[in-house]
Parts: C-alpha cells; sequence; structure tokens
C-alpha cells in the first residue's frame, strides 16, 4: 500500500513538474519577448490588443459551452470521443456565426451613432480576426482535455510552448519599425496571436491519432453525451460566461471612456500579475481535476493534497508579492522602459486580489467533482455586479484608476469568500464519505 502511494505521489510530480515546465518556460519566453514589445508597440497598441483578446475570453466559453471539460469525467473513450466531437461542432458554428455579426455591429454604429464608442466600429480590421481566434482557441481547449484525460502533459506542454514562442516570433515581425503605420502594425499584436494558436492546434491535431479514439461516433453517441454532461453548458458555462464578462469589464465598457494609453499600462500590469497566477492555477487544476476526480470516485481522503498544496503555494508567494508591491514602478520601469512605469499603481490594486485567488481558483474544480455548480454561480453573479458598480463608479467619477481599485477590491472579497466555500466542501465530503 505504501509503494503504491509512493508511485502515485511521484507519478504527480513529474507531471506537476512537466506542466510546469513547459508553462513556465512559455511564460518566460513572453517575458522577454515583452521587454521588446513593449519598445515596439505603444501602451494605445497594446490597450487595443487587450481589448480585442477580451472579447476572445468571454466568446471562446460560448463557443463549446464547456462540454470539453466532460472529456476528463466521461465513464469511456467512446464517450469522450462523442463529447468532444459535439463540443467541436459548437465551435465550428459558433465562430461562424460571428462574422455576419461583427459587421452587423459595425454598420449599426457607423449608420446610427449608437454604437460609436464600441471596438467594432472603431477597429474593424482587429474585430474581424476575432471569429478564427475563436475557433482556434476553441478547438485547442477540446484537444487538450483529450490529452489530459490520458495524462499526455508532456505534449500539452510543448503544444503551449510552440504556440507561445510562434506568436511571439510573429508579433516582433509585424512590429518591426519599417512596419510603422502600416496595417500590419496595426494588426501587429493580434494577428501574430492568432497564427500562434494555429501553430498549436496544428502540433495537438497531429499527436491525437497516437490515442485510437473511435471514430464510428453517431448522432445518438453525440446526442447522448451532450444529455448526460447538461451540466456544464446549464451551469459551468453560465458561471463561466458571466465570470468571464465581469474579469473584462475594464476593457469591454471601461476603456470605451477613456485614453487606450491608459488602458495598456493596466494591461501590462494585469498581464504580468494575472498571467502567472492563470498559468499556475491551471497547471494545479488540470493535475487536481484527475487526481482527486478518482480519489472521490473511491472514497478516499483528498484533505492532505489539497491543504499541502494551499500551504506550500502560499509560502512561496508571499514573499514575492510583498517585493512586487513594493517596488513595482522601479520594476516595470527599468524591464519594459521608463513610459510603462506608470503601471506601479495598477500592481499594487491587483496583488491582494491576485493573492488570494491564487489558492481559490486553484480549487475551483471542485464545484464539478461535487456538482455543486449551480452554487458556485451565484458567487460568480454577485461579482459580476460588484463589478458592473466599480465599472460605473470609474465612469462617473471620470477616474479610470478608481474604476480599476474598486474592480480589484471587489475580486478580493469574492475570491475569499469562494476560498471559504471550498475548504467547506473538503470538510463536508470527509466527514459524509472518507471511508
Amino acid at each position: 500500500m505504501r509503494l503504491n502511494s509512493t508511485i502515485k505521489n511521484s507519478s504527480f510530480l513529474r507531471d506537476s513538474f512537466t506542466l510546469l515546465s513547459g508553462n513556465m518556460w512559455a511564460q518566460f519566453i513572453a517575458f522577454l519577448a515583452y521587454i521588446f514589445l513593449t519598445r515596439l508597440f505603444s501602451p494605445e497598441d497594446i490597450g487595443i490588443y487587450t481589448v480585442f483578446y477580451s472579447f476572445i475570453d468571454v466568446l471562446i466559453i460560448l463557443s463549446t459551452c464547456k462540454y470539453e471539460l466532460a472529456i476528463v469525467l466521461a465513464d469511456t473513450d467512446r464517450e469522450a470521443t462523442a463529447v468532444s466531437r459535439h463540443a467541436l461542432r459548437l465551435n465550428t458554428i459558433i465562430s461562424l456565426v460571428l462574422l455576419p455579426l461583427i459587421l452587423v455591429l459595425h454598420y449599426a454604429g457607423k449608420t446610427t451613432g449608437l454604437l460609436q464608442l464600441s471596438f467594432f466600429t472603431s477597429q474593424l480590421p482587429i474585430a474581424l480576426l476575432i471569429p478564427l481566434m475563436v475557433f482556434f482557441c476553441g478547438t485547442s481547449r477540446v484537444y487538450s482535455q483529450i490529452f489530459n484525460r490520458f495524462r499526455k502533459f508532456g505534449q500539452i506542454a510543448l503544444s503551449e510552448v510552440t504556440g507561445s514562442t510562434s506568436g511571439i516570433l510573429f508579433k516582433i515581425l509585424f512590429g518591426l519599425p519599417h512596419l510603422a503605420a502600416t496595417l500590419w502594425h496595426s494588426l501587429g499584436l493580434s494577428l501574430g496571436t492568432v497564427l500562434g494558436k494555429i501553430v498549436s492546434n496544428i502540433n495537438l491535431r497531429l499527436l491525437l491519432h497516437r490515442f485510437n479514439l473511435p471514430k464510428d461516433i453517431t448522432r445518438d453517441d453525440r446526442r447522448s453525451a451532450a444529455a448526460k454532461f447538461r451540466n456544464f453548458p446549464r451551469y459551468t458555462m453560465p458561471k463561466d460566461l458571466v465570470n468571464s464578462l465581469s474579469y473584462n469589464l475594464p476593457f469591454i465598457w471601461l476603456a470605451m471612456y477613456f485614453d487606450k494609453a491608459e488602458v495598456g499600462l493596466f494591461s501590462l500590469a494585469l498581464t504580468f500579475t494575472f498571467r502567472p497566477a492563470n498559468i499556475l492555477n491551471n497547471v494545479f487544476e488540470k493535475l487536481f481535476y484527475v487526481r482527486v476526480a478518482e480519489k472521490v470516485r473511491e472514497g478516499k481522503s483528498i484533505r492532505s493534497d489539497i491543504f499541502r498544496f494551499a500551504k506550500t503555494l502560499n509560502i512561496i508567494v508571499l514573499p514575492l508579492f510583498v517585493i512586487g508591491f513594493i517596488f513595482a514602478d522601479s520594476i516595470f520601469g527599468f524591464i519594459f522602459g521608463g513610459r510603462w512605469s506608470g503601471c506601479g499603481y495598477y500592481i499594487r490594486c491587483l496583488l491582494p486580489w491576485i493573492y488570494i485567488m491564487l489558492t481559490s481558483t486553484s480549487l475551483m474544480f471542485l464545484s464539478n467533482v461535487f456538482s455543486k455548480q449551480r452554487t458556485e454561480f451565484i458567487f460568480y453573479i454577485i461579482l459580476f455586479v460588484l463589478r458592473i458598480g466599480a465599472v460605473l463608479a470609474g465612469i462617473l467619477t471620470a477616474s479610470f484608476q478608481t474604476g480599476i481599485l474598486l474592480f480589484s477590491i471587489s475580486g478580493a472579497i469574492i475570491s475569499f469568500a469562494l476560498l471559504v466555500w471550498y475548504i467547506n466542501l473538503i470538510r463536508n465530503y470527509e466527514t459524509r464519505e472518507v471511508v
């Protein structure tokens, strides 16, 4: 028994290292690239790009209806294949619908004036890349969950590294000085991201044949799988959609009323606080989702795994967050250039929220494991309402900084409430179910 436990723990550590090394390498490459990108592109360029990606972040949730999360939970490979194909079909249909919708919004804004401040009216060439990006992000998520089901974490990490590296190279190429003031330069950040995601997709697709998944999936198979996992579009998708909308409110709504250069400063601050945290969250969620789901099915304890992870994580990140809070202006000004030192204010607004979120978001899979998506959804509705209030306060006071401060405070409050709720779920399971 002890040997078996040791083997499982070593396997978990190996998987953790594989995913973390791939993600951290991709993050390191992105960090080096931003040293160049912040000198090739202005804060306004990065502000516009962030608005573009905010729409992707929201629409990708609709494109698959979160069915990709069911791939890991499926009882058989046939069922997993059926639900993955259902997700891919939804993704294709929704991506195709987006193109005419964007054109309608653009020309409605031009003719009526009601949407004059909108991204679709002012940035049509970039907006037209949205359907393409949504499609390839959706397929990438489905493919990644298939690899996750078979514990092929190395392929996931390789795909993320190749996609990230390719995207960065394209961005640098389009940002070169001789292309300044051209359409290629204005499209550079967005188009580079799309091309990088295409490279990542090609890599994953070429490796899929190794699994020998069933090919004779019927319409009835897809319908049966969709019905079985209907809680994902019913609860998980609305929850994630509300969460994504609330997270992206500063870029989708608040940014309409303020200088895009200020939006760019906040964007860079958010990128280098939220992105590393999000990478860690995604890695631990992938690993714990499979591990905890297996233990719950077997009626085994999960408390020690989760609480040990939370303790270790907090010991490591707390000193880093303190340093970042104190020296943010100097660090960003030195690394990215003097015009980016204004990121310091936003770093100090964001760090308390991100510190709490690091633990709480890594445990968000517990709502799926214990079928508590409906309750979790309520937390995100409350967060959405709080963030609407924060954005409105920023607009009414004509202060982008005030809006962001209140936005971050609301995130910290709900992240802490979710963490308390997740801990309570674990305690209830340990009390009632553990054999």
